[in-house]
């Protein structure tokens, strides 16, 4: 079966080709939209990081705390209760729930809602890689940073979370590559992102696997330049014949 390329340049709202494939003002056309869609994609996975990071770090953190049982139980809660429920589940508490609880929520863009669910979510995976990379390390580095009189807080930022977080670059990696994937999820509270794009496009074409091709083609491209970036960073990092005393596993 011959496939229509050609879909990508007509107009959104006429169906005319257009030369040059790029539309201006009201004239969008199919490629306008597909390259929309996947800024969508990577502006919500990338904010999404950044909250995964922040709140991962700090959780993972506290739960290597060995003086502060009650801290780690709280982490230990979180990555549980965000780690254990459906991530589209998550995206329509955010989206329902949480804005008929505490309207001022309902005025939040539903981007920013799946930012905040994709974000949390990760973070739970993110927080436990963290745990497992503090843990692997000798404990050695834990007593001779005490002996040298730094506090538990210059500790873990001199000597336990640098080394650390080198050790959990490469499950970190996958967990990048895997928020740009589950960005996918926006498309149910009606985020023009790329798998929304492909649904409602291939609706109106009539052209569902030039669409969706498109937009599998663009996962691919944005988890492989993902995966280049972390590698990139990996070998930057290393630490030269450092080996850990123990996995940094991921928590799968």
């Amino acid at each position: 079966m011959a496939l229509d390329w050609q879909v990508f340049c007509k107009e959104t709202t006429t169906g005319d080709l257009v030369a040059g494939c790029f539309g201006r003002g009201v004239d969008q056309t199919y490629l306008n939209w597909i390259v929309s869609a996947w800024g969508w994609t990577l502006t919500v996975a990338l904010l999404a990081l950044c909250v995964a990071l922040f709140f991962g770090l700090i959780v993972g953190t506290l739960r290597t705390l060995p003086s502060s049982p009650w801290l780690v139980r709280l982490g230990n809660a979180w990555v549980e209760l965000f780690r254990n429920i459906p991530l589209l589940v998550q995206i329509f508490l955010w989206y329902f729930v949480v804005p008929a609880v505490v309207p001022v929520m309902k005025s939040v863009p539903s981007e920013v809602l799946v930012v905040i669910a994709l974000g949390l979510f990760t973070s739970a995976r993110i927080a436990e890689q963290v745990r497992a990379g503090i843990q692997s390390l000798p404990r050695g580095q834990r007593y001779a940073a005490q002996a040298l009189g730094l506090t538990t807080a210059q500790t873990y930022r001199f000597v336990l979370l640098p080394m650390g977080l080198r050790i959990i670059i490469p499950p970190l990696t996958s967990e990048t590559m895997n928020i740009v994937k589950n960005s996918s999820v926006a498309f149910a509270v009606s985020v023009a992102e790329l798998t929304f794009f492909s649904r409602q496009a291939g609706e109106e074409t009539s052209a569902p696997i030039e669409m969706y091709l498109a937009a599998t083609v663009l996962y691919a491209v944005s988890a492989f330049a993902v995966n280049r970036v972390m590698n990139m960073i990996e070998r930057r990092t290393r630490v030269p014949g450092f080996v850990a005393a123990g996995g940094a596993g991921g928590g799968h």
